[in-house]
């Protein structure tokens, strides 16, 4: 019997050891609360020489799930040097159809062997009667939808034996199905499934943009107990200038509204894992780091400002 197929089978069986419902447990500590950045395989020469501001690395697993090659070497290397997150793309936790056991399977085995230091996932689905769809698509905000995300967060726990994230979602136009806000969803299914957030502020900033609410407002009731990430990146007009909408491309810079949002929000929380992503257009390894530099600045105010309120109180 392969790996693979001991993993599916134990996925499958109740009274296995790992199948345990995950709820309560801290958030992991392992990543560094300092800039991390998406690991592409064209900066490899320049992370493995000096990876310098970058403390950690994303990567999606979807990509790894292979039974052996270059790709995996890779990463082998890459997590002898760093802490890692395996970032998922492809789990569909907000469909109505049930989880994939041989994702979850290959998942699990990438999780015992490369002991990331976070993994997460998205809100959102992108399977439909056996066919994968290739997208993030959006999730409505029912309490229908809770129920069958929340399921499907404890069906991930208890698969790979560790607690995940969940990222909030970027919206483009408001389903008419939606019932509550999306901070009371998020919020709810994090709570009631005892997994954390990862908080693309990027995605808030866009949301707020697209379906004309005050993006403020939203990073303000997110608690700092269950956010575990920041995701930070870039964004674009829509080709049709007509329509007023932003598009979550991963091709830019990380905004100045964007930086602004951060950083009301991680004086409020404190320092915090915060991710750069760059998937599309992807610069070379020196641009990529200085956005990093840029997050790493931020988070080093805070430090700053915390000392110099103890010396104060002390005195």
């Amino acid at each position: 019997m392969t790996a693979l197929q001991t993993n599916l089978n134990s996925c499958n069986d109740l009274n296995h050891p790992q199948n345990r419902i995950f709820k309560n447990v801290p958030p992991s500590a392992g990543l560094p609360r300092r800039a991390g950045v998406g690991f592409k395989a064209e900066h490899a020469s320049d992370v493995f020489e000096n990876a310098d501001p970058v403390s950690w690395f994303e990567v999606h697993p979807e990509n790894y799930m292979v039974a052996g090659g270059p790709r995996l070497k890779m990463l082998s290397q890459l997590r002898e040097k760093f802490d890692i997150s395996l970032h998922g793309v492809g789990l569909s936790l907000g469909g109505w159809e049930p989880l994939d056991k041989a994702h979850l399977a290959a998942l699990r085995a990438l999780v015992d062997r490369f002991e990331p230091a976070q993994v997460s996932e998205h809100i959102a689905w992108s399977g439909h009667e056996g066919k994968y769809l290739a997208d993030l698509l959006p999730t409505p905000l029912t309490t229908a939808s809770l129920r069958h995300l929340v399921d499907a967060i404890d069906q991930v726990q208890n698969a790979i034996g560790q607690r995940i994230l969940i990222e909030n979602p970027t919206s483009y136009l408001a389903l008419p199905q939606n019932s509550m806000p999306e901070t009371d969803f998020i919020l709810q299914a994090a709570r009631q499934s005892g997994c954390g957030l990862l908080i693309d502020v990027n995605n808030i900033f866009i949301s707020a943009h697209n379906l004309g609410f005050d993006g403020r407002d939203y990073v303000d009731v997110l608690p700092a107990d269950l956010i575990g990430e920041i995701h930070l990146a870039g964004h674009e007009q829509d080709a049709d200038t007509s329509d007023n909408v932003l598009i979550d491309t991963h091709s830019r810079p990380v905004s100045d509204p964007v930086w602004a949002l951060y950083r009301r929000l991680v004086e409020r929380i404190g320092a915090t894992p915060t991710l750069i992503e760059w998937d599309n257009d992807v610069p070379d390894w020196h641009t990529l780091a200085r956005e990093a530099r840029q997050a790493n600045a931020i988070l080093d105010g805070l430090d700053a400002t915390a000392a110099t309120f103890s010396q104060r109180a002390a005195s």
